[in-house]
């Protein structure tokens, strides 16, 4: 059912980001500047795991890196030269301080602690079978998943535990995982989600994203191939690829929202695209107006775009408050009509009689293209035109993206006519899936696109998807939960 609450959280979540240093001496410090630079990727909750040589240490907490971090008591309980973090919002499992990572445990070969970004799309039949087999589970997270593969394997050297383990699960995985003896970061072998090498003086670190090494001074290496597991042991680097080699599959919504504009996902400039976007948005649906004014923040590269293409003014008709989140929530109707504009608010004396063209990255349930249309309007618009820079996202995602079931997707339920009423604007368009992709440099989507995974958009998913074939309505609720309102 579609709701005009203000206060809906009508984006696409960021999955998770990872952050993983080895041989450092105060890992944990340099960990924590990581994870602020990745905030945007995970904003529920974050932990940091470190290893003394002897003993991990584990912090976790609930709420944003800053204030959980920042402190030089938490800071100085995480002793050690290597060390990885996380930060989450929640794509499986409930809002719990169990299933938040570093997840860590206590193995035959000893301690075992990992962090996961994207999800394992056939997590609850493997889930099921562990606990039939006497597997006992402190979370309701898909990651544990592994860490239970590992401990049951039949295998005896604790790497090929661990190969053994990511051959039976199927969907998206890139992961930091530390062990008394190691640093370990692979991706599955479909390279689902981002994760970059990089190297600071003797220390190796792995990241969601290039920013976060830019934040901490750290030179950019490679990126970790799909299907390939990179280990560390002091110093020492090796490589291996036991999967069988499939052609990659990259989210391409890196692209049009999740990374930070700054990042460079798979040798491409994130902000660099997303102006393509817009300018290829402008070619494909022109429209006659005085503004081109972005949705903050996501929108302001494909708005600069758009309007350098089309030599409509770019202007900054919306301002966003940076000190606004959910904790501000009030009951009663007044105040949550008014509560939309403490986070966005219309510059009234730019847009009174204009014509503008509002460019953001997406819809998902439209919600909150329909309160900012209707703000344009109050604020003395003549016209309100919406552009969007990806295409019509009709279907869910089973890869470590939080989308909402497919009935609560506003272009699952309506044409672009529809969605155009149900928004109030005068006119919308989408990108063409073939413009998302001569964005990207490529020359068009062919009929399953190599490199990326657009199943969003299309409905092409690369993997099976067992969970959602196998799941009665309960086990699904159990590992994807309504959010709260």
């Amino acid at each position: 059912m579609l709701t005009t609450n203000p206060f809906d959280d009508d984006k696409l979540h960021e999955e998770c980001g990872l952050f993983g240093v080895s041989a450092l001496d105060s890992a944990a410090a340099l960990v924590a500047l990581g994870l602020h630079a990745l905030q945007h990727r995970g904003q529920e909750a974050a932990g940091i795991t470190s290893f003394d040589g002897k003993y991990f240490h584990t912090h976790r907490a609930m709420g944003h890196v800053a204030g959980n971090f920042d402190r030089d008591e938490v800071i100085g309980g995480l002793p050690g030269t290597i060390a990885c973090g996380h930060v989450r919002y929640s794509t499986t499992g409930e809002t719990a301080l169990r299933n938040v990572q570093p997840l860590y445990a206590e193995l035959a070969a000893g301690g075992f602690a990992i962090a996961h970004n994207g999800n394992i799309s056939n997590a609850m039949r493997l889930r099921r079978d562990l606990v039939e087999r006497g597997a006992i589970f402190q979370s309701t997270s898909d990651t544990e998943v592994i860490i239970h593969l590992v401990a049951t394997s039949s295998y005896r050297d604790p790497l090929d535990r661990f190969i053994d383990a990511l051959r039976r699960v199927e969907g998206a995985y890139s992961l930091v995982v530390m062990t008394p003896d190691s640093m370990i970061a692979c991706r599955d072998p479909l390279g689902f989600r981002p994760l970059v090498m990089g190297k600071l003086d003797d220390a190796i670190i792995f990241a969601s994203e290039t920013v976060a090494l830019d934040v901490v001074g750290a030179e950019f290496v490679r990126a970790v191939d799909p299907g390939e597991l990179v280990i560390v042991q002091g110093t020492e680097i090796r490589s291996l690829r036991p999967f069988t080699p499939q052609a990659p599959r990259a989210c391409v919504f890196e692209w049009v929202y999740f990374s930070r504009p700054d990042s460079i996902v798979g040798d491409k400039s994130v902000y660099s695209v997303r102006k393509a976007i817009g300018a290829q948005l402008a070619i494909e649906s022109p429209v006659d107006a005085d503004l081109v004014i972005p949705v903050p923040d996501s929108g302001v590269p494909a708005a600069i775009g758009f309007a350098q293409q089309s030599g409509i003014p770019f202007e900054l008709g919306i301002i966003r408050s940076h000190y606004v989140g959910r904790t501000f929530i009030q009951p009663g109707d007044k105040v949550r009509r008014l509560g939309v504009k403490l986070k966005h608010n219309a510059n009234r004396a730019l847009i009174k009689g204009k014509s503008v063209v509002l460019i953001d990255d997406s819809i998902v349930r439209g919600t909150t293209s329909l309160k900012i249309v209707e703000m344009m309007r109050e604020a003395g618009a003549s016209q309100v035109h919406m552009r969007i820079a990806s295409p019509p996202t009709r279907n869910s995602c089973f890869y470590g993206v939080d989308t909402p079931e497919r009935a609560k997707l506003l272009a699952a339920q309506m044409d672009v006519r529809g969605m155009t009423d149900f928004i109030h604007a005068d006119t919308l368009a989408f990108v063409s899936i073939d413009g998302l992709y001569k964005a990207l440099g490529e020359s068009g989507r062919a009929p399953v696109m190599p490199g990326y995974c657009d199943a969003c958009f299309t409905g092409d998913y690369p993997t099976p998807l067992t969970d959602q074939a196998e799941a009665n309505p309960a086990d699904l609720l159990a590992l994807h939960p309504e959010p709260a309102e």
